[in-house]
């Protein structure tokens, strides 16, 4: 499973050769479509459709997944506890990655941290 967070998005969602060629390469490894926590919609939009629309374009080839059961956000809240530091979202993007998941962020840290303490979960920079 591939799960990305805002900053996965954003990259994903310019209109550049970069993000084009990794977009390719996801979907020859067979990791096409990954998933979005809808939560992470909160930090990868500004909430005007202008200047949303690479984004909104992209996220209509994603996953979206709008619901955020108990037992996940328990489980981020744990990881959180766990590696004591990361935001609510990101716990819940590592969360969503478990087990054996690969999540895509421009901002490897935090998430790291998190990932550490997850089951299975790799984390990479895009």
């Amino acid at each position: 499973m591939l799960v990305l967070d805002s900053g996965g998005v954003t990259r994903l969602s310019e209109r550049s050769r970069p993000a084009l060629a990794l977009i390719l390469a996801l979907r020859e490894q067979g990791l096409w479509p990954p998933t979005v926590p809808a939560v992470v919609l909160v930090e990868c939009l500004q909430g005007h459709a202008g200047r949303d629309a690479n984004e909104n374009r992209f996220l209509k080839t994603c996953d979206i997944v709008g619901r955020v059961p108990e037992s996940l956000a328990r489980r981020a809240a744990l990881l959180r506890r766990l590696a004591r530091r990361g935001s609510a979202i990101d716990a819940l993007v590592v969360a969503s990655a478990e087990p054996g998941g690969t999540v895509l962020t421009s901002d490897p840290d935090d998430l790291g941290a998190l990932a550490r303490h997850a089951e299975d979960v790799s984390i990479e920079r895009v």
